[in-house]
């Protein structure tokens, strides 16, 4: 039996927008933002609202979700629409919302999905926002969504102070384990934010449960995200984004495959599974990715088949993926080295773990499960320091 959840915009859908009645409005959102009839979020606004809303803003990949990762996203408003503009564009001051454009509104709406990874961006956009609108007096409302991945487990190491960036805006490990209003909550409280946040949260919800033991439909909010099953690997396997290595963009399974044209399938994944990483087994696969990475090339490498979630540590397992697939051709493998994320002066999979240490790690050979015993106090102390600001209960 699934739980019956109602989503922050199923709520103040059935409110008939009450708390927004007589403001001029604006609303970060994007398509994949519905409600639990898969009505847009932005059209049940239109509808309800109606002239009072003024302004949306987009985030990554478009208001269409259709952009691919670091592609700068132009927009001009569909007919009978409000002004559109995108928060993704050429430039790190694209990420940012113009104040002149704040002053044109009483509220800003955020309805984001989320999929509860530190380097996905869209929690990124709903702190420049608020930071923005914070500094212009502006009150923030946040409509709040399950975390796919549920809210009890944290994972990964904690990013440093100095190594922030739209991938890391703020230390936090890199599977929180939060809803998109907690962290707002979070957010405010630990950046010394003065601002009106006010959270319409979900209910029905409880921190243990995953995506699919909701009511709330799956849609897919990226180009590369077209699962849960995406994903729950994704805080691990986002990190071969820092690598030359294909995470899989480019096939009909990004980030659950992984290889190089130097990879022998077969090899790699008897390696992999004699890791016996808890909760995955691995299957050899060869690939040809129809886009970015090795294009066009005959890759080998392995698909991710995850047997126990419950049990299966996707950041753990990331990190001892990619030291291995490293040590089968050190000649071969690289870090990115190409601007990331606007970042020219910091390799890609330093702002991806949040700071060096990882990487020296693997550059010294330290063994992977060496590397990653230091996070246990990192998950441990956010465990405690995010308690004020949670919602929900077990």
């Amino acid at each position: 039996m699934k739980s019956n959840v109602r989503t922050g915009i199923d709520r103040l859908a059935s409110s008939q927008f009450s708390l927004l009645r007589g403001k001029r409005v604006g609303l970060l959102t994007h398509a994949p933002a519905c409600d639990s009839l898969l009505r847009p979020t932005l059209s049940l606004f239109r509808d309800g609202l109606g002239g009072d809303l003024k302004l949306v803003f987009a985030p990554e990949h478009g208001f269409h979700a259709h952009a691919q990762d670091l592609e700068p996203v132009a927009v001009d408003a569909p007919p009978n629409l409000p002004e559109l503009i995108s928060l993704y564009g050429n430039d790190v001051s694209s990420l940012f919302p113009n104040p002149s454009d704040l002053r044109k509104i009483d509220i800003l709406v955020v309805d984001l999905v989320d999929v509860g990874s530190r380097y996905y961006t869209f929690q990124a956009s709903m702190l420049y926002c608020m930071q923005v609108a914070f500094a212009q007096n502006l009150p923030v409302l946040i409509l709040d969504r399950p975390n796919p991945l549920g809210c009890q487990i944290v994972e990964g190491p904690m990013l440093q102070r100095g190594w922030e960036s739209f991938v890391g805006v703020h230390p936090i490990p890199t599977r929180h384990g939060m809803t998109i209003a907690e962290l707002a909550q979070l957010y405010r409280g630990q950046l010394g934010l003065q601002g009106d946040l006010q959270v319409m949260a979900c209910e029905g919800y409880r921190r243990n449960l995953w995506h699919d033991q909701t009511t709330v439909p799956w849609v897919m909010p990226s180009p590369n995200m077209p699962s849960l099953d995406t994903a729950i690997v994704y805080p691990g396997q986002c990190l071969f984004e820092g690598t030359n290595l294909s995470e899989g963009r480019g096939t009909t399974r990004p980030f659950e495959i992984v290889g190089a044209p130097w990879l022998d399938a077969d090899r790699t994944a008897q390696a992999l599974n004699d890791l016996r990483l808890p909760g995955v087994t691995f299957r050899p696969v060869n690939f040809r990715p129809t886009f970015q990475k090795w294009q066009g090339q005959l890759c080998g490498g392995v698909q991710l088949h995850v047997t126990d979630r419950e049990l299966f540590q996707s950041v753990r397992s990331g990190l001892a993926i990619l030291q291995e697939l490293r040590n089968q051709n050190p000649s071969c493998f690289a870090w990115r080295t190409e601007i990331y994320e606007f970042v020219s002066d910091r390799l890609a999979i330093d702002l991806l773990f949040g700071r060096d240490r990882e990487r020296q790690a693997i550059e010294r050979q330290i063994p992977w499960s060496d590397i990653f015993q230091q996070w246990d106090a990192e998950e441990n102390d956010f465990l405690a320091t995010r308690k004020p600001y949670l919602i929900y209960s077990e």
